[in-house]
């Protein structure tokens, strides 16, 4: 480690500095948010394939009961987050526009909402392949915001050897707070977790990346852990987007994965804090992903805080336990405002992937006019990737899709918003690399 690295702590290079904007939410404790008298639970809440419904209209189910199983290994089963009736298999509408299929459930109105269905696992009697399916059946997925199943995640092709575990509890988005929290109020079960994932993956070590702005969360991990153990914590600088796996293997083991590869081809799977938290707590009590913990802040909110929330669980309710008292979703950004996407409508479910939902104020007196690229070479600067977001920026704008995955490495976009933030000219500069992306892979289908 050189002396910079050391004095200044981990990175990576390039990247931005945005402002933290989580004095709101980071000192104060998870709250549980009521349960609404409807739940709306997607089919298509992961990465892969929908899960088939197991239930029909008018069924009652308990709050935990598998209600559509996995459609093949590409796929995780849902569980009902409430106690209550279905009321329909209906299309529904989603957070990027299209409806799509999903469970429809009334809550029982006075029911404790207790968990009512589990079935305990000896973890210790699981070789891998059986933990892998265990995984799958709790219908756990990434927290971080991508929503990849973990049970693939942890599933390492044959012919690689993986021997550290890299857990991302950086949190670099700005006003999120979740993750911070969960390091604070469940660090033993993110621990527990932890230990699950290395024997799944048959890693030797595990370093939690926490980045420097959150010395409690350092210190609170750091109390749980042996000195000598195979866990230890790295502190890395608070830099945007530290928190991307191949941005976090850099700055931790200084480790470069190739283009067109995966952190499996250097021998490190990485996973989020707030997924370790939820296989910690769920894996050994047999219970399914039924709720999770929401970052809920903006200056549109007058409650900010981190809330449990049930999956399936209306926005508009949500947001009117927190203040919310408008009903334009145009502001509304589901995860951070770096990565995350607006909403189409106030009726859309939190689902599995939800990190945080930001109300940001009406830009209407802001003067954001696209203008001419200025060649000024801030983009460039910026992408921790290395590329030049201007050239390829330039290409979509005559549509070369083609050339700009082909000779200007396009698929190594991991869509993070830095080259959009810094351009003093207001190109939306990842939103064209996102389309570009999204028509090559209709172009190949």
């Amino acid at each position: 480690m050189g002396l910079l690295s050391f004095l200044t702590g981990l990175t990576f290079p390039r990247g931005v500095h945005p402002p933290g904007l989580k004095e709101d939410t980071r000192d104060k404790p998870i709250r549980r948010l009521p349960f609404a008298p409807r739940v709306v639970v997607p089919l298509q809440q992961h990465f892969g394939r929908p899960a088939r419904p197991l239930v029909v209209k008018h069924q009652e189910v308990l709050r935990g009961q598998p209600v559509a199983e996995a459609d093949g290994f590409e796929s995780v089963t849902l569980h009902a987050p409430v106690t209550g009736v279905v009321e329909g298999i209906e299309l529904m509408p989603t957070a990027r526009g299209p409806k799509t299929e999903a469970i429809v459930i009334r809550t029982a109105p006075g029911d404790s909402q207790a968990i009512h269905w589990a079935r305990p696992l000896e973890l210790e009697r699981l070789n891998r392949p059986q933990l892998i399916q265990a995984i799958q059946d709790i219908g756990l997925v990434g927290q971080g915001g991508a929503a990849f199943p973990t049970h693939m995640k942890l599933s390492v092709p044959d012919g690689h050897d993986i021997d550290t575990l890299v857990v991302n509890g950086c949190e670099c988005e700005p006003y999120l707070s979740a993750d911070h929290r969960i390091m604070l109020e469940q660090t033993d079960a993110v621990i527990a977790g932890i230990r699950i994932a290395m024997k799944a993956v048959g890693a030797t070590r595990a370093v939690i990346g926490v980045e420097d702005d959150k010395p409690d969360a350092i210190a609170a991990l750091q109390a749980r852990l042996d000195k000598e153990g195979p866990i230890s914590v790295g502190k890395v600088r608070s830099k945007y987007p530290q928190g991307s796996e191949k941005m976090l293997i850099k700055a931790l083991l200084k480790r470069e994965v190739p283009s067109g590869h995966f952190p499996y081809h250097i021998g490190v799977v990485v996973n989020n804090v707030g997924t370790m938290a939820q296989l910690g707590t769920l894996l050994p009590r047999g219970e399914g992903l039924v709720e999770r913990v929401v970052t809920v802040a903006g200056p549109g909110i007058t409650r900010p805080g981190n809330y449990r929330v049930p999956i399936g669980t209306p926005l508009r309710y949500l947001l009117q336990h927190v203040g919310f008292t408008g009903n334009d979703a145009s502001h509304i950004i589901l995860g951070g405002p770096m990565m995350g996407n607006t909403v189409s409508s106030l009726d859309v479910p939190i689902t599995k992937g939800v990190s945080g939902v930001v109300v940001l104020p009406d830009p209407e007196d802001e003067d954001v006019r696209i203008q001419p690229c200025i060649r000024c070479g801030r983009c460039v600067e910026a992408c921790p990737v290395g590329l030049n977001p201007s050239d390829l920026g330039k290409l979509a704008a005559v549509r070369q899709y083609e050339v700009m995955e082909e000779r200007y490495h396009l698929n190594d976009c991991f869509e993070c918003g830095c080259c959009s933030y810094v351009c003093p000219s207001n190109i939306p500069l990842v939103q064209y690399f996102r389309i570009a992306k999204s028509l090559n892979r209709e172009r190949l289908k």
